[in-house]
């Protein structure tokens, strides 16, 4: 109870803030600190918009996003405004925007979805390396008009260059990198050209990384966290033919990655269900799929293929100023290891095009129609026993099962000014269809077997018994459709001397995802036992509703204050969402029979509300040095039943000073992360902490065209013991303790 002054006390400072701005209006500009060594360009032709968003955005590049950068894309945006950390040890890490993370976000490769698996479980990777990234946007609040309905709380749109966009001045550049990491032993070597002739631009680039287990405070009981450790390496080909007016490439990107699953236990394997009450002894045909000792590591080994072709040309249709063209195909697969034991697989193939066409201007509108066509096939959830052979004289279905899913979406956005005030609206309809695919059906009869069988059923008996398995799979896991459609309108006001007041309506609808659907068994890594909407979910039926009427539906209000230009910038984001069908794991009951508690959860629906506001204000103390405060707070409630949404950050408050002298550099970060005691009814309250970080960076000219940087990176140089309130395994998996990370980088 005493944690509440001090969220309140928070969200006064962030309510003050836009009285601050306006009290500077007058003040003069001043000059930035200048980082030429570092700076990354954006430009138009990668579809980046240049006109101020209604919601809050930030783009993270330049020396910043080279000193954040970490293994995995949650742990590189912590910190940020809005941004919170989901994650899973060393391997794993997913960003957290407004309290809400996949699938409520969505991860973009360049404006085209990055597709994974790490929307299922949180122990499942974003398949991106950070270290081979030119910049990252964040985008908080509805993005979901433009990408669909996963966007709802916002998007990350990773942009890279491994399909080049311009050619190399003088023919050719790129960069190199090596860095040293104390908290877990990091060793990281990273690479990239880009050559020019004539008119094709070609790339090249990779990294190599090798951590250990990680440095956490002697007061969580350990000085390293055990299977923590992550290894990666990632490569990338690509090539591009450069006009005047844009390009046409296409590249090849293979990542390779192996972590460890902190606080994983295999026990509950064993647990199962009798209607709704959840038995975790071994009895009957219900056995312990593993029968060993709970001392093996976990690990994922993931393997992700993905080529892409994407273009941007100005001027190639009548009336038509930009057509813009991504297509994409992943094949991505990982396997969960239990010691030597193969206990599950996941795998994700998808094919993914992506058609936008910016019109000239039309009675005074401009916009963009696009449209999207996606085909996928998944599978690896409900099986955690492919280590575990098929028996003699036993018949019924195998994994893998695979989930096959259709989805076309069209949008149009349309923005006109109307003096200071520009006007912004949009609308996207998807038509979706996910069902699951025939399994297939073993049967390892003897011929004394068969002869029984053949007597009983006749000569058919197989075909007969496959028949009747396949008929009661589908029954059991029926195909779905879903047609959400989205819609915002939106105006700015641009007030003049660098201030704007944006404000947006908005209505998303997000259809369930594969596990909120399909989901039918144990969940080892986060010690749950599921049941999806879609399953004969007692729970779920209840409502007495079809489970194509659920579409997870928010009407959202965005309020955006910012300033540009001069000392003083800002950017202030309040929202409030009002969410029907809310799409939540319920807890049914918690069985401890194997000393390791298992939460029995069923997928239902449910009105909730959330409401926040995330920004910072930053101040240009002197043409060297500028002085940053940030935070951000989320409040989110239920409006039935007594329980309360799991996992939601409650708040926090930070400053940021940056100083250079000449080509050294330096920065200091503070920040408080306050405690969480509101939790649902499965959780246990989370202390809060506070994190220092620091970074020290020189620029030596060694005789080369541009100099060589480097550089230090401290985080939690106080080495406070700090559990992530997000974090499904936050009591297993503490934040990383005391670490500096050395690097040596040079751009050319």
């Amino acid at each position: 109870m005493k944690k509440r002054p001090a969220l309140r006390d928070a969200a006064a400072v962030l309510a003050v803030m836009p009285t601050v701005l306006w009290a500077q209006a007058m003040e003069a500009d001043a000059q930035a600190a200048s980082d030429t060594g570092n700076t990354v360009t954006i430009v138009a032709s990668r579809g980046i918009e240049v006109r101020p968003a209604i919601t809050p955005s930030q783009t993270l590049s330049g020396a910043e996003l080279v000193h954040r950068r970490q293994g995995g894309l949650g742990e590189t945006l912590a910190g940020l405004p809005g941004v919170h950390l989901d994650s899973f040890g060393g391997g794993a890490s997913r960003p957290v925007i407004r309290g809400q993370t996949l699938p409520r976000i969505e991860i973009l490769s360049d404006g085209a979805a990055l597709f994974d698996v790490s929307s299922v479980s949180p122990d499942h990777a974003v398949t991106t390396d950070p270290l081979l990234l030119d910049a990252i946007e964040i985008i908080r609040g509805p993005a979901a008009i433009r990408y669909g309905g996963n966007a709802v709380n916002g998007a990350i749109n990773l942009i890279d260059s491994k399909v080049p966009t311009r050619l190399p001045a003088g023919g050719l550049s790129g960069a190199t990198e090596v860095r040293y990491g104390t908290g877990d032993d990091e060793k990281t070597a990273v690479g990239r050209v880009t050559a020019g002739m004539g008119r094709l631009a070609i790339h090249a680039e990779g990294v190599r990384r090798h951590a250990g287990n990680y440095k956490v405070p002697g007061a969580h009981g350990t000085d390293k966290l055990p299977d923590s450790f992550a290894a990666n390496t990632s490569y990338s080909v690509g090539a591009s033919w450069i006009t005047s007016k844009g390009y046409l490439g296409a590249a090849f990107t293979r990542m390779k990655s192996s972590y460890g699953l902190p606080g994983h236990s295999h026990l509950n394997g064993v647990c199962h269900t009798h209607d709704l009450d959840l038995h975790c002894t071994a009895h009957g045909g219900f056995d312990d799929p593993f029968g060993s000792p709970d001392s093996h590591t976990a690990s994922i080994e993931l393997r992700s293929d993905r080529f892409d072709v994407r273009a941007d040309y100005a001027d190639l249709l009548p009336g038509i100023s930009h057509t813009r063209l991504r297509l994409s195909h992943t094949d991505y697969a990982h396997d969960e290891i239990d010691g030597a034991m193969l206990f599950t697989r996941y795998t994700n193939k998808v094919s993914d095009g992506r058609l936008e066409l910016t019109h000239r201007p039309l009675l005074g509108f401009t916009g963009t129609l696009g449209a999207q066509y996606t085909d996928g096939t998944f599978s690896g959830i409900n099986v955690e026993d492919l280590h575990v052979p098929f028996p003699d004289n036993a018949y019924g279905l195998v994994p893998p099962f695979h989930h096959l899913t259709r989805n076309v979406g069209l949008f149009l956005s349309e923005r006109r000014s109307f003096g200071a005030v520009d006007l912004d609206f949009a609308v996207r309809k998807d038509w979706r269809e996910m069902r699951v695919a025939a399994p297939t059906f073993l049967a390892t009869m003897t011929p004394e077997y068969e002869a029984m069988f053949t007597e009983e059923l006749g000569s058919d008996w197989r075909q007969i018994l496959e028949a009747d398995y396949v008929d009661d799979f589908f029954r059991k896991n029926p195909a779905t459709r879903h047609n959400p459609v989205s819609a915002s309108l939106g105006a700015i006001w641009n007030a003049g001397q660098g201030y704007s007041v944006g404000l947006s309506f908005g209505h998303t609808e997000r259809a369930p995802n594969v596990r909120e659907l399909y989901a039918r068994g144990n969940n080892l890594s986060t010690n749950s036992y599921e049941l999806g909407l879609a399953v004969n979910n007692p729970v779920f039926q209840q409502s007495r509703r079809p489970v194509e009427d659920v579409l997870e539906s928010t009407d959202s209000i965005d309020l955006t204050l910012r300033k540009t230009g001069g000392p003083l910038e800002a950017e202030i984001g309040v929202f409030y969402q009002d969410v029907g069908d809310y799409i939540f794991a319920r807890l049914i009951e918690t069985e401890r029979a194997t000393g390791v508690a298992h939460n029995f959860l069923a997928y239902t629906a449910a009105d909730v509300r959330f409401a926040g506001i995330d920004g910072q204000v930053s101040y240009q103390v002197t043409p060297a040095s500028r002085i940053t405060v940030s935070g951000d707070h989320v409040h989110a409630r239920m409006k039935s039943g007594a329980d309360h949404l799991p996992r939601i950050p409650r708040g926090r408050l930070g400053a940021r000073y940056e100083r250079s002298w000449g080509p050294l550099s330096a920065d200091l970060e503070v920040s408080r992360t306050f405690g969480q005691g509101r939790i649902a009814s499965y959780e246990t309250e989370t202390a809060g902490y506070n994190m220092v970080n620091a970074t020290v960076a020189y620029r030596i000219d060694m005789g080369l065209p541009k100099p060589v940087e480097f550089y230090a990176r401290g985080t939690n140089l106080t080495n406070e013991l700090a559990y992530a309130h997000t974090s499904f395994v936050k009591n297993q998996s503490p934040l990383r303790g005391r670490s500096i990370a050395f690097g040596m980088r040079h751009v050319f």
